[in-house]
């Protein structure tokens, strides 16, 4: 539930109304057909290209930057989408900095590396703009399986099945399809409902049909679903938020981050969605810094995030967390909430400065206090609903390498499995290869 903008200091239309589009458009322009070409020249189109290995979906990089260079922007889309059929989506929220264009030969010689991401964008844009699908099903084969969750996990198995002539139903509790590509990354990555079309793009292959509304455990159970289906995808995410167990931690203006950016990515009207001039932001991840950036676009005066550990442990990248203080968010680390403070409103967070200790992190006994009006938790989300048969790998589902469960003929995948990286690009390979395995069994090519 929002704030109501009659709490003190939460009120909405901080900012002139233009303000809105331009905060919250593309971060970075296309490039057109000549700035590609050029940007592609670059490549070195190594034998042994290091970005693949980095890149989790293994796409042909130095391939399609090639197709890019001879100016075929859509069969360097088809090499892309090939590996992952979300590589529009990934090309904007993917942190290639990290990944393909960290390992990137240009960059280990001069500091710059290609611009993997941005050809990437180009190219798969290109393609989904002419409304043009590359792929047709196979001849059917009869069998049915149920995917649970409309997610990147989801949504590439559910393709890659699809594909195969499996006829796939995609079960989904939200509205929308699209998961955390829909309601959980910032607006100015996904601008101009690019995960929404997207997904239509995507459900040109046919074969696949969604149930919105539909939640795994109140609406069918898991038996329910393998007595109807052939074989069964779980690409559930992560539904629970960690709560920091604070005094006060629910008091007016205290919310969840990822509630907050969905609520945002839904709004009508961003003037409508209300903002504190104080914010507080507790947490070091993506959530974190997305929730902090967008309170700033929406015309919050001081943002703060603080992290309890150093920032070496941050899981945000360096170049979110560096966009996140260019765009003017204080970032404090080495402090863990211990009080809201608030009197009928939200008035100040208490934080206690922390070390590492012999028993690992430790409060060092000095507190500090932050005004705030508005708070958002972004301290990591748990698996919720999870079916009591399956076997989990600490918190999360166990799988092994093929995404098959403890649990004969179910699958799964994404941010639900133990092991992943909570990336959409990683989320996508493993809904991929998990179709595959299932395709495998389903034809009596595997166990």
């Amino acid at each position: 539930m929002s704030n109501s903008p009659t709490t003190p200091g939460i009120a909405p239309a901080r900012l002139h109304p233009e303000d809105y589009a331009r905060h919250f458009d593309d971060l970075y322009p296309d490039y057109d057909p000549h700035e590609a070409m050029v940007a592609a020249d670059r490549c070195y189109f190594c034998h042994d290209a290091p970005c693949i290995t980095a890149c989790p979906t293994e796409i042909d990089i130095p391939l399609f930057i090639r197709q890019i260079q001879a100016g075929q922007p859509e069969a360097a889309a088809k090499t892309i989408f090939d590996q992952n059929i979300l590589g529009g989506m990934c090309a904007r929220v993917c942190p290639t900095e990290t990944l393909c264009e960290g390992a990137c030969v240009r960059e280990m010689a001069e500091g710059k590396p290609v611009e993997i991401g941005r050809l990437q964008r180009y190219a798969t844009e290109t393609l989904i703009a002419k409304n043009a699908h590359p792929y047709e099903r196979a001849a059917p084969t009869g069998k049915r399986v149920a995917v649970v969750g409309a997610g990147p996990a989801g949504l590439a198995c559910a393709h890659k099945l699809a594909m195969h002539g499996h006829d796939v139903t995609v079960f989904d509790a939200r509205e929308k399809p699209g998961g955390l590509n829909e309601y959980g990354i910032a607006a100015y990555k996904t601008a101009h409902d690019f995960a929404a079309a997207e997904v239509d793009w995507l459900m040109q292959i046919g074969g696949i049909e969604l149930r919105q509304g539909w939640r795994l455990g109140s609406d069918g159970t898991l038996a329910d679903l393998q007595g109807e289906f052939d074989a069964v995808f779980l690409g559930i995410g992560l539904a629970g938020v960690n709560a920091l167990g604070i005094a006060q931690d629910d008091a007016p203006g205290a919310r969840d981050a990822v509630e907050f950016i969905a609520e945002l990515r839904q709004a009508p009207d961003l003037a409508a969605l209300p903002i504190g001039r104080h914010v507080v932001v507790i947490g070091g991840g993506m959530t974190a810094v997305d929730a902090a950036v967008q309170s700033r676009l929406l015309g919050a005066e001081h943002v703060t995030m603080v992290y309890r550990r150093g920032p070496e442990d941050m899981s945000a990248s360096d170049y979110e967390l560096s966009h996140a203080a260019n765009e003017g968010v204080k970032i404090i680390t080495n402090a863990m909430p211990v009080a809201i403070h608030a009197n009928g409103a939200l008035r100040e967070v208490e934080f206690a400065y922390t070390h590492q200790g012999p028993t690992g992190l430790e409060p060092t006994g000095e507190t500090f206090r932050l005004q705030a009006d508005q708070v958002f938790k972004a301290i990591g989300q748990t698996l919720e609903g999870a079916p009591e048969e399956l076997a989990l790998d600490g918190r999360k589902l166990s799988v092994d390498a093929e995404g098959r469960t403890s649990l004969a003929g179910v699958w799964a995948g994404g941010d639900c499995t133990g092991g992943g990286e909570d990336l959409t690009v990683t989320a996508v390979a493993q809904g991929r290869d998990a179709a595959m395995s299932i395709h495998a069994y389903l034809t009596g090519a595997g166990g």
